[in-house]
């Protein structure tokens, strides 16, 4: 059935259309996943030393995942396995239809090294399936919003290796800007050194973070207070926003909805943006577990980031390929 957690895939084949793939990571909701005919893959978690698959709030509600967090619960994250990448693709691969995978960031998690080798594996096993992994390089909600609008090429005609392509040029223009209330869960989880998790709490110090084009979390600013941080999320927005009213802003929080209530109410008042669509979500307990709770993110298209980057790193891009 299509849109669900470890989803299996339909058992007759469509040669003609391809399949959509995302991770839990990428926080796209089941309920929306069915509607969109998009499959989801589970990233595993402990909680207090139980295994678990994120299934985006299906058996945990958020507040309740976070409030445990907040009262010394313990919880960590590991890849998707290759086994589980392995016995997925090959039952897409005996379903026939040509499948695009929008993985989550190579930067952050092992997931985009073992999809890759399960799908050599997979393709020499089945020669004739078309099956395309695509590092997207978005952390948190960013990746929701590449699949939806990869969906929505899919539905404008492009195939699978269309889409494939076209992920790896627009995945460029989604920005995502965070702030986390505390560092303690990047602590937690190595992130960053314990010391300076501590410093920041004393001093009042939210951070502000985006990431790279590689995907990798990258500091944007600090702020004394935490309405400054919020501030600092809209500042980006005014900054790298390319107004287009068929593509969704998406506001994501780690129980802070109050914080996204605000968020959003800022982000209407920009030029342009009184009606546009604003999907409002949670962050999964995959991404959760490092943010910890109080985490806003506001995420958008816009400028492409890769026009930033040096001349001589343009050209690197180009060498290669």
């Amino acid at each position: 059935m299509k849109g669900r957690i470890v989803s299996e895939p339909s058992t007759s084949g469509h040669a003609d259309r391809c399949r959509i793939v995302v991770d839990t990571c990428a926080d796209l909701t089941p309920e929306i996943a069915a509607t969109l005919d998009v499959d989801i893959l589970g990233f595993p978690y402990i909680m207090d030393g139980v295994e678990h698959t994120d299934d985006i709030w299906t058996s945990i509600a958020p507040h309740d995942f976070y409030e445990a967090i907040r009262n010394g619960s313990k919880v960590s994250t590991s890849a998707i396995s290759l086994g589980r990448y392995l016995e997925f693709f090959t039952e897409c691969a005996k379903e026939g239809t040509p499948t695009v995978y929008l993985c989550f960031t190579s930067a952050l998690s092992a997931s985009y090294e073992f999809a890759c080798q399960a799908a050599e594996q997979v393709r020499r096993d089945y020669p004739d399936f078309e099956l395309h992994v695509v590092d997207n390089a978005l952390p948190c909600s960013c990746g929701e919003l590449l699949a939806l609008e990869a969906v929505r090429q899919r539905a404008n005609g492009l195939n699978a290796a269309e889409i494939a392509a076209w992920a790896n040029e627009a995945k460029t223009c989604v920005h995502g800007y965070f702030t986390l209330d505390s560092l303690d869960s990047l602590a937690a989880g190595g992130r960053i050194p314990p010391a300076a998790a501590q410093l920041s709490s004393k001093l009042d110090v939210k951070a502000s973070l985006s990431f790279d084009l590689a995907g990798s979390l990258s500091l944007t600013g600090v702020n004394r207070g935490r309405k400054k941080a919020l501030r600092s999320l809209v500042k980006s927005f005014h900054e790298n926003y390319v107004p287009d009213s068929s593509l969704p802003v998406t506001i994501v929080t780690a129980d802070a909805e109050k914080d996204g209530d605000w968020v959003e109410a800022q982000v209407r008042k920009e030029d342009g943006c009184a009606d546009i669509q604003i999907i409002r979500g949670s962050v999964g307990p995959t991404v959760g577990a490092h943010v910890g709770p109080g985490m806003v993110a506001l995420i958008f298209w816009g400028r492409d980031r890769a026009e930033k980057i040096s001349l001589s790193d343009r050209i690197a891009r180009r060498v290669r390929g």
